[in-house]
């Protein structure tokens, strides 16, 4: 049996510091102590705190995942990482994101739309490929939305883009052709695609 001691109040915030027999045991969330109607002085089993421990952590990790995804769209990957980072332990962080994700809070196919959307004009199909695979998400997912959003046109026309903002101001000799092709091809182009930019740039220089 383990006596709780004290229940303080943490800040402004809705959590309280726990304490048992005159020591802290953790940091809870009001709604787990309140359901539980918690006071000092009553005496538990220690089956029973160690149960309302893993009760805080799944109500906790929860609600900080979800207000993560609040303040920005996250792939599955990426909310496990940070809840990771943010110390909840395995179990909890399992089991949140389930919660998340039967709730829609959590779509890694809706995310791969959203995120080639924003960055398509920005970046090449290979770079957005490399981006979202980092991003923990599955590389079948990640192949099909891909070729849903973008087509070879697209891309050669993106390539020639950059192409002419690097050329801009610059010689045509070979020393800059290296640069660009270096430069273009950092960006994820392929080489099809740097050539034919290099030639249609020539040509409208002559």
């Amino acid at each position: 049996m383990r006596t709780i001691s004290e229940i303080e109040k943490v800040g402004k915030g809705a959590r309280y510091r726990l304490f048992l027999d005159d020591e802290l045991f953790g940091i809870f969330e009001a709604e787990i102590l309140a359901k539980h109607c918690l006071k000092s002085g009553e005496s538990y089993q220690d089956e029973f705190f160690d149960n309302l421990l893993l009760e805080n952590g799944d109500y906790a990790c929860f609600n900080r995942g979800l207000s993560a995804l609040e303040k920005s769209m996250k792939s599955e990957k990426m909310l496990k990482d940070y809840l990771k980072e943010k110390g909840y332990p395995a179990i909890c962080i399992k089991k949140a994101v389930e919660k998340l994700k039967s709730y829609g809070y959590i779509d890694d196919e809706v995310f791969c739309d959203n995120f080639i959307s924003s960055y398509s004009a920005s970046k090449s199909k290979r770079k957005l490929k490399y981006d979202l695979l980092s991003k923990g998400i599955d590389s079948q997912i990640v192949d099909r939305k891909l070729e849903e959003h973008l087509d070879d046109e697209g891309e050669e026309e993106k390539c020639l883009k950059f192409a002419q903002k690097y050329m801009k101001n610059k010689e045509f000799d070979l020393k800059t052709k290296q640069k660009l092709y270096n430069h273009l091809a950092g960006k994820g182009f392929g080489f099809n695609h740097i050539s034919s930019s290099w030639e249609k740039l020539e040509n409208d220089r002559n």
